[in-house]
């Protein structure tokens, strides 16, 4: 009775080691066999604008409303990425964040007019029930991005 309580245990031990490694796969299937340091978008942006990339880093941040979109972590400190995929194509569940992804999209410039950044500082401020001061935008500004393809998180 020992052995088999002992057996018991050891396999659902190691059956539960071996299911944390398995990654869970979001949308199309990884092609990239080489990775893009995010760093390296945000240092030469105009290189890599319209190509698709392959990122590394830990998820930060989940969309709380649908999970559209991930913010990945860069090797370098106090830099992070957005990750944006079609509504309803691809939903990360909030229990992502914290755990190891690898994702390749299209970096994106997106360019926006002070009015268009004032119009999204309203309507992000009524979904989350946040203050939003409009003269606290004081001119456009340009963001990149990644428009998600696919993604492996573990």
């Amino acid at each position: 009775m020992r052995n088999l309580i002992i057996f018991l245990f050891t396999t659902v031990l190691i059956s539960s080691v071996s299911y944390a490694q398995v990654a869970e796969k979001y949308g199309n299937k990884l092609t990239l066999k080489e990775k893009t340091p995010v760093s390296e978008l945000f240092k030469n942006p105009k290189k890599y604008v319209g190509k698709t990339v392959q990122v590394e880093g830990l998820i930060i941040n989940v969309c709380e409303k649908r999970g559209c979109w991930i913010e990945i972590s860069s090797d370098k400190e106090f830099e992070k990425i957005r990750f944006k995929v079609e509504d309803g194509v691809i939903v990360f569940p909030m229990d992502t964040k914290g755990k190891k992804i690898l994702a390749e999209g299209v970096f994106e410039e997106l360019v926006y007019t002070k009015e268009e950044l004032i119009e999204q500082g309203k309507h992000q401020a009524k979904e989350y029930g946040t203050p939003f001061d409009p003269s606290s935008i004081t001119k456009g500004k340009s963001e990149y991005r990644l428009k998600g393809l696919g993604a492996s998180v573990k």
